[in-house]
């Protein structure tokens, strides 16, 4: 049975890998992290060894916005149930199905590797080198962009001698790990544009007839002053997302500060863009989604809901075109001004203008 299950695993590994390959997303800029920690080993009663605390360090990139990939090794010394040692060594890659890259992050994994299991026992054991299999399910949790912890629970199958056989044993481990994420994407610039319009004045007209009359000065056209704010979508949005990162947003929160600043700005438009990968009507619904999330954020931090509109606009008005970009990493990079939210606040008409 315990062989039957072991040969699963691996088919599911290898089965798990090949998809993975195939569908990374090479527009997915994932962070590398490293995850060193503790775990706590139930052993295989054939093992005849206690239950007892072991170690590992292993590396991880994030691929995709649904995959993980983690290697790296763990090692584990327990006493015997009578004398002597059972040391178990491990080498291994292990492929995690995320369900969700919020801060809270659970997710199902399975792996393949090598193991070198050692029963150091007085009366009988022996060394064996085998494969290793392991499947299992844990949750990740990140208090901030680069740290956070995962803890995870999983079966892990090998082969060792035991007495003269050798046979396929299974250890239960739970382990609790710190993450260390290295490249974490840092926060756009704001990229603040004041647009202020002076009213036209237009030069008095004066009749020659006697008596002699000065006509009425014409009143200038009212043009209304906006103040326009571009803010890059990484710096509010994770990968595929319209909700906004984090408790609070260091760009959102100037911007609603700026409102506050001029209390007579009347109007305020929310415009949601995208680039051009994808499909038309997907990215127009994310930039709706993405638009609406801004309002809802700036309500939020006292500005009134009344004089908000989001709107979305798909890829519809693109800032750069990179017709002679190739690559599909170099190509989302050049289109990254395109990805953004438009913040424009129309401050209020001033007095004595004509509405055109």
């Amino acid at each position: 049975m315990k062989k039957n299950l072991m040969s699963l695993a691996l088919l599911t590994t290898l089965s798990i890998a090949s998809f993975t390959a195939f569908a990374g997303d090479d527009a997915y800029k994932g962070s590398w992290y490293a995850l060193p920690g503790i775990s706590y080993n139930w052993t295989d009663s054939d093992l005849k060894a206690k239950d007892d605390v072991g170690a590992f360090l292993r590396a991880g990139k994030e691929i995709s916005h649904n995959w993980d990939i983690q290697f790296g090794g763990a090692y584990t010394s327990v006493d015997g149930n009578t004398n002597g040692k059972y040391k178990q060594t491990l080498l291994g890659v292990d492929a995690l199905y995320m369900f969700s890259r919020e801060k809270l992050r659970p997710f199902l994994l399975v792996g393949v590797g090598y193991a070198h299991n050692k029963l150091d026992y007085t009366v009988a054991g022996g060394t064996k080198d085998s494969l290793m299999a392991n499947i299992g399910a844990g949750v990740q949790y990140l208090f901030t962009e680069n740290i956070g912890l995962q803890a995870d629970l999983r079966s892990v199958w090998s082969e060792a001698n035991v007495g003269a056989d050798s046979k396929a044993v299974a250890n239960t481990v739970l382990n609790f790990g710190a993450i260390f994420r290295f490249d974490a994407p840092a926060p756009a610039p704001v990229i603040l544009v004041e647009q202020v319009t002076q009213p036209v004045a237009v030069e008095p007209v004066v009749e020659t007839p006697a008596p002699a009359v000065v006509a009425e000065q014409v009143k200038p056209v009212c043009k209304p002053i906006i103040e326009t704010i571009t803010i890059q979508a990484e710096t509010l949005f994770d990968f595929d997302k319209a909700s906004i990162k984090g408790k609070s947003n260091q760009a959102l929160d100037e911007v609603a500060a700026k409102i506050k600043e001029h209390n007579d700005i009347e109007f305020i438009l929310v415009t949601g863009h995208t680039d051009k990968v994808g499909a038309d009507a997907y990215n127009q619904k994310l930039s709706e989604r993405r638009a609406d999330a801004v309002k809802k954020y700036l309500a939020s931090h006292g500005i009134n809901d009344v004089r908000i509109k989001s709107v979305g606009k798909g890829e519809s008005e693109p800032v750069v075109d990179c017709a002679g970009v190739k690559g599909s990493k170099k190509i989302i990079e050049c289109l990254a001004p395109n990805r953004r939210v438009v913040v424009d606040a129309t401050h209020k008409q001033e007095d004595g203008c004509v509405v055109n």
